[in-house]
């Protein structure tokens, strides 16, 4: 698959992700949300979809020293969840950028509904060709998300780019560990939009290569083989307003793609890691 298609493909498979915009204004409106008063404190019980929930955005913005008056750009930042929980509990500024526009555009209208157009802003980009000017950040985060970009080595030179000297990259990503079949590798790929996997070591190479210090290296996948099970239950909770908003193919070819995928993190042929590296 060139990377046009790639891109194509991965743009579709989030236009269709079972999480999305009206499913989480529809979750809040049968827990009788008052969506006229939203604020951030109920809506990040909604809008999170990223593995290991809030812990997992505080472990990256305290080990980047994440505070008020930094300025955080969040690559690949989907629906907005994380960027509006760090500047709503950390005082930050946060930037979004995703290659998708209807998150892009979901991201913002919840922002403004709960009250942070202040302090967070999204734009459609693809990470490969940022739009900011050299060293405009503080720190850099992405949450498994960078596995959709295929050209792993300039997405970091990119994120190093726009980070000022002496910020930080502060991420997790979903990671090849061996043993993965071509077969397993393709299906993959197409049903979830990812695109040459790196492993922890790679990842270090890139960073290094690039001119960081990698500061923190840690393997997440023992932890995700569990939340990843959970989270597949959640999604097959899910049916009836994926069927709803989207028809029963496109349920079922999630389902099945993410049961394929759960399975192989549970094999160990897949799994996560988390970075922290500094920019000299």
């Amino acid at each position: 698959m060139n990377n046009q298609s790639h891109t194509s493909n991965v743009v579709n498979i989030y236009d269709a992700h079972p999480i999305n915009e009206g499913q989480i204004l529809e979750k809040m409106k049968l827990d009788g949300v008052d969506l006229a008063a939203l604020t951030e404190d109920i809506l990040q019980n909604y809008d999170m979809d990223h593995y290991d929930g809030l812990a997992a955005i505080d472990k990256l913005a305290q080990s980047a020293g994440i505070e008020a008056g930094s300025h955080v750009l969040d690559v690949a930042s989907g629906m907005g969840g994380p960027a509006r929980y760090l500047a709503h509990n950390y005082g930050c500024q946060v930037t979004g950028i995703d290659l998708t526009t209807s998150r892009v555009e979901g991201a913002q209208r919840l922002t403004d509904m709960s009250g942070l157009s202040d302090k967070v802003k999204f734009q459609t980009a693809n990470a490969l060709e940022n739009p900011y000017p050299d060293q405009t950040f503080d720190v850099v985060i992405g949450q498994e998300a960078w596995c959709h970009i295929p050209d792993k080595p300039q997405l970091i030179k990119e994120c190093v780019r726009v980070t000022k000297v002496g910020g930080c990259l502060a991420f997790t990503d979903i990671l090849e560990r061996g043993g993965l079949s071509p077969e397993h590798r393709d299906e993959i790929s197409q049903g979830l939009g990812y695109s040459k996997l790196g492993t922890l070591s790679d990842y270090q190479v890139f960073l290094e290569q690039a001119g960081c210090v990698v500061e923190e290296v840690e393997d997440l996948s023992a932890r995700w083989a569990v939340i990843l099970r959970e989270r597949l239950e959640m999604y097959k909770s899910l049916r009836p307003q994926t069927i709803e908003m989207l028809g029963i193919e496109a349920f079922e070819r999630w389902d099945h793609v993410y049961t394929l995928y759960v399975d192989q993190i549970e094999k160990g042929h897949l799994g996560g890691g988390r970075f922290l590296a500094r920019r000299g």
